[in-house]
């Protein structure tokens, strides 16, 4: 691109790459004729099988720079396992991986010094603090103290745990603890962000911090988050694209509106909010919806205060049927309220997706 950027500057608040190999053999891996790196993560027919069972079944992935990739799917499905290989904790039976530009299985050290990993149950020394938990990692990792001292100032801020930094860990909630963990995962400075299940286990305001922590640092630091979890509506509200797991494999991945394209049944629904005050107006209101052209499907509200929904065949004339219930609602004299597109649900993708791939309807899909 000839056009300057309009993302942030990423802050670098870590350490020199470690020179430990040659600085070529720790740059991200280009592609030939192209000045772009490749993907922070990607696979190509990256398989694990223990014997018969096949964990991982030729999956194909790219997590690029300033996104949140969201792996979503059962307990069992896979998930873990893919975490695994990724970091170089077990090898591929098929396949490779590459990970900002190197092989996990030949080195794996590389990559953990330019991966943070979050696991689904983090642990830290209950007797020490939360600043001496981020000082160990950081002599583990072996970073200048003076240096360390100050990333931890950092990291320590960008959670929201400065005030508590200096209480031992015991003392810590669950998010707390969860948020400590994706401090000790920013010490080092990582280009990706690896996290298994980071919600589990947590309270309502926890979560929500923790997601908008993610997008904080997508945002400012323009990292590759990848974010295993079988939590459908946590997924959907922070993750920029969407890969389905289901039986190890790959069987849908893309944005929602690809996912709803690709796994929907071509409805798309539209929210009419309307002013009825008796069984009279709401047999109208449902008389005149139901009339408008591409309308398949009229639900009236649950509850007065809730809105009607349209169901619209097909999805593509959601715009056009919008328009039509604002003319209707004035040319027939109806109150209306509100009229909106209604987003799709993952909660339906996700079913389509695996019942499609249980029936042997779907394979990868980007």
């Amino acid at each position: 691109m000839t056009a300057p950027s309009s993302r942030p500057v990423r802050k670098k608040i870590g350490r020199p790459r470690a020179a430990d190999a040659s600085a070529a053999a720790t740059r991200p891996v280009r592609s030939q004729g192209d000045d772009r790196p490749r993907a922070p993560i990607r696979t190509r027919g990256l398989t694990k099988a223990y014997g018969d069972l096949i964990a991982v079944d030729h999956l194909d992935l790219e997590v690029q720079a300033g996104e949140i990739f969201g792996l979503l799917g059962q307990n069992g499905a896979g998930k873990t396992t893919t975490i695994l290989m990724l970091l170089g904790l077990t090898e591929p039976t098929e396949g490779q991986a590459r990970v900002v530009g190197l092989d996990p299985a030949r080195r794996p050290l590389e990559v953990k010094r330019r991966v943070g990993y979050l696991p689904d149950a983090v642990g830290f020394y209950a007797d020490m603090t939360g600043r001496q938990n981020l000082r160990y990692t950081a002599a583990l990792n072996r970073i200048d103290r003076d240096e360390a001292e100050a990333t931890i100032d950092v990291v320590l801020e960008q959670v929201g745990l400065s005030a508590r930094a200096d209480d031992q860990t015991e003392q810590y909630s669950r998010g707390m603890l969860q948020r400590l963990g994706i401090a000790d995962a920013l010490v080092k400075d990582p280009d990706v962000l690896i996290l298994d299940e980071p919600t589990t286990a947590i309270d309502p305001l926890g979560v929500s911090e923790i997601l908008e922590l993610l997008r904080q640092l997508v945002n400012e630091r323009q990292m590759a988050i990848l974010l295993s979890s079988h939590l459908l509506n946590q997924v959907q509200s922070v993750c920029d694209r969407i890969g389905i797991f289901a039986a190890g494999r790959m069987i849908g991945q893309g944005t929602m509106d690809e996912l709803a394209h690709r796994f929907g049944d071509d409805v798309a629904h539209v929210e009419a909010g309307f002013q009825a005050d008796d069984s009279a107006g709401e047999a109208r209101v449902r008389e005149v919806l139901a009339a408008i052209p591409s309308v398949v499907e009229v639900t009236g509200p649950r509850r007065p205060a809730d809105a009607w929904v349209v169901g619209v065949k097909p999805a593509e004339d959601e715009t056009g049927v919008r328009r039509a219930i604002l003319a209707a609602a004035s040319s027939t004299g109806l109150d209306l309220t509100s009229v909106r597109p209604m987003a799709p649900s993952l909660e339906d993708i996700y079913r389509r997706a695996v019942e499609r791939a249980a029936h042997g309807h779907a394979r990868d899909v980007r």
